[in-house]
């Protein structure tokens, strides 16, 4: 029997290779868990609008389950919205796709002992591994597009760009991390192997956000 597990998601790379790499060690993922922040009505982190996440659910054919939170109950609305994923679809773990930065890791362990299921990270890498993931993620077969990203390290020109190996080329040019472990930046992941359609993307305006700037996207599933 499959263990069940979520998987904790924002629309990147990042959350996609641990998709597959958690359903390849032969994990059930049940469900997929995003947060919006009531504060600003968009995904925590990535600022995505919540359609573009339903339309990843569905190419996956997996649930989406949006925590709705507050900057200031952040964790604690994230723990009862876990425990109520657990229960409805019996749950024994939560995974996340972080890579080497281990606040956040020490959170998302907090939080998976609050819920007693099992915390996983079937990314988890030293910090100097970071260039050879992005580059088995350009060879993953899942296509991927830069939507956000922080002003004070890259400039909008990134905007839009695909991650494959002329991205990885550049990105060593800069002072982001290859794989934008500190928000350099963020992506969105509309193909690849588990996706059973494949998501179109239209380019839509920038806007900013905070310190950085994000690109829209207008979308359809293919038929």
């Amino acid at each position: 029997m499959k263990n069940k597990i979520a998987l904790s998601w924002s629309g990147g790379k990042d959350g996609c290779m641990a998709l597959q790499s958690l359903v390849d060690q032969g994990y059930e993922v049940s469900c997929l868990l995003t947060t919006v922040p009531v504060e600003i009505g968009r995904t925590f982190g990535h600022g995505e609008k919540t359609e573009m996440i339903i339309l990843q659910g569905k190419a996956l054919n997996i649930p989406v389950h949006f925590i709705k939170c507050s900057f200031e109950r952040y964790t604690d609305d994230f723990v009862q919205a876990l425990l109520q994923v657990k229960e409805q679809y019996e749950l024994t773990g939560i995974a996340f796709g972080d890579l080497y930065f281990d606040p956040h890791r020490e959170w998302g362990e907090k939080v998976a002992e609050s819920a007693e299921v099992e915390s996983i990270y079937p990314l988890w890498m030293k910090q100097e591994e970071s260039l050879q993931a992005l580059e088995k993620f350009v060879q993953s077969g899942y296509e991927a597009v830069v939507i956000r990203v922080r002003e004070d390290v890259l400039d909008e020109s990134w905007l839009g760009r695909k991650v494959d190996s002329t991205f990885v080329k550049d990105i060593q040019e800069t002072k982001s991390c290859p794989m934008g472990e500190a928000g350099e930046y963020h992506t969105f992941v509309y193909n690849g192997p588990l996706f059973s359609k494949r998501i179109h993307l239209k380019k839509g305006e920038i806007i900013p956000l905070e310190t950085t700037k994000k690109l829209e996207f207008e979308a359809v599933l293919s038929s």
